[in-house]
């Protein structure tokens, strides 16, 4: 967890206010949910791994002994948790509060999360999300809406040029079940395929030895992994994705993947190179997934910046009949560290530097004069080092300064550039 100081938290909330902007134009409402939730429902196994790193609330008014009764049970000795996403809130305000949301609902959500990460460069155990959603909409139309409106938030972050690797989970079973693996063994499976990127194809086929996988289902894989490619390239549509399957892949879930394609191009207005490209070994770990899956890719960078997926069955799970859902989240913290803002041009901000013997009325008329005429302004009093000062306040984002001594006049004040 860390302490943001002001230059940062500045940037923080220009990259955050790019973002929401975007989303607000595409038609997303913006929502709030509490830090705690229910420990029954942060741990209702649809959470993956997160569920391992939540940080758990003690249940109030435990003595001693029922807390060394419960040492073994933490649902004995906990009723609340810090949320470690933003999803499982979102699907617990949409029970709560379904009868003044709209049949279909269009969410922005940003605020921290809480992971018990174990502390490492990039990894954080407070950290930004942001969030957009759609429930009550089955269709591709739902996908598309939310890759359209995030590209369009990566750009106005002049990030252009960004795509989004695509897959559907269902497409994942299919292929591991053609190929041999049982039930029983698909999480594992599916756990050594999500390191595809790391350890590569031999990795791979030796890790899945390794667990005692179905040994003709392993041949199999390893005979479509290891298989004769042409080295040609095809934009996103039918033929990539069904040149990256087995084959007879189900061609509901192909058209479906399709759909969303056309969807995109339409949506960014563009013809022929749709910025969508099928990945079959994408797998996202969440649990909770149950069709299209995605991640946000740069090429600037080898990380992705941003993913999600389809998860129909998560409001089901409290509400008790099913409701379609879907979102995408955006690596706010990978985000802020990526993009060039360049400087805030909206308001000069201006440093007035005064003698000590300016007295403070006239002080903080010159302030209030110029906060009027659009500045943003702080006083700072003159100090020896006033290289040092001046260095400092360009750090906190100020881009200019002015020096101001007792009886001077607002309009006699020569405001110079930071630079």
């Amino acid at each position: 967890m860390r302490d943001i100081l002001p230059a940062d938290k500045a940037r923080r909330e220009r990259v955050l206010s790019g973002i929401r902007e975007r989303y607000l134009a595409h038609g997303f409402d913006e929502i709030e949910t509490p830090a705690l939730e229910e420990y029954s429902r942060l741990h209702s196994g649809m959470g993956g791994d997160n569920e391992k790193l939540a940080y758990n609330v003690l249940r109030r008014g435990l003595d001693a002994d029922a807390i060394r009764e419960g040492a073994e049970d933490a649902a004995a000795l906990s009723d609340l948790g810090l949320r470690y996403d933003l999803t499982v809130p979102l699907a617990r305000f949409f029970v709560s509060n379904r009868g003044q949301l709209p049949g279909v609902f269009r969410s922005i959500q940003i605020g921290p999360v809480w992971r018990a990460e174990r502390p490492q460069k990039g990894r954080y155990r407070q950290f930004v999300q942001c969030d957009i959603d759609i429930m009550g909409d089955d269709s591709s139309r739902a996908e598309a809406e939310l890759m359209v409106a995030s590209l369009d938030a990566v750009d106005a972050l002049g990030l252009e040029g960004a795509n989004v690797r695509i897959n559907d989970r269902r497409v994942l079973d299919w292929m591991l079940d053609a190929f041999g693996f049982t039930a029983d063994e698909r999480p594992g499976v599916l756990i050594t395929i999500d390191k595809l990127d790391k350890i590569g194809p031999d990795g791979i086929v030796q890790e899945l030895r390794d667990r005692g996988a179905t040994a003709s289902a392993v041949d199999a894989f390893e005979t479509f992994l290891r298989r004769p490619q042409t080295m040609e390239l095809n934009p996103f549509g039918e033929r990539q994705i069904r040149k990256a399957l087995p084959e007879n892949a189900p061609d509901e879930i192909v058209g479906h993947l399709v759909g969303i394609g056309e969807a995109v191009a339409a949506g960014r207005g563009i013809e022929g190179d749709i910025p969508l490209v099928f990945d079959p070994f994408l797998v996202r770990g969440m649990g909770y997934y149950t069709g299209t899956i995605f991640e946000l890719a740069h090429p600037s960078v080898p990380y992705s910046l941003g993913g999600g997926g389809r998860y129909d069955g998560m409001i089901g799970r409290f509400l008790g009949q099913q409701v379609p859902a879907v979102g995408f989240s955006l690596g706010f913290e990978r985000l802020v560290d990526l993009v060039d803002l360049g400087a805030d041009a909206d308001a000069q901000a201006v440093v007035l530097v005064h003698d000590a013997d300016v007295p403070v009325s006239e002080l903080v008329a010159h302030k209030a004069g110029l906060i009027r005429s659009g500045s943003r302004v702080r006083l700072e009093r003159r100090v020896k080092n006033f290289k040092a000062l001046l260095e400092r306040s360009a750090a906190d984002g100020y881009t200019a300064f002015a020096t101001v001594s007792a009886g001077a006049e607002l309009g006699s004040l020569e405001i110079k550039p930071l630079t």
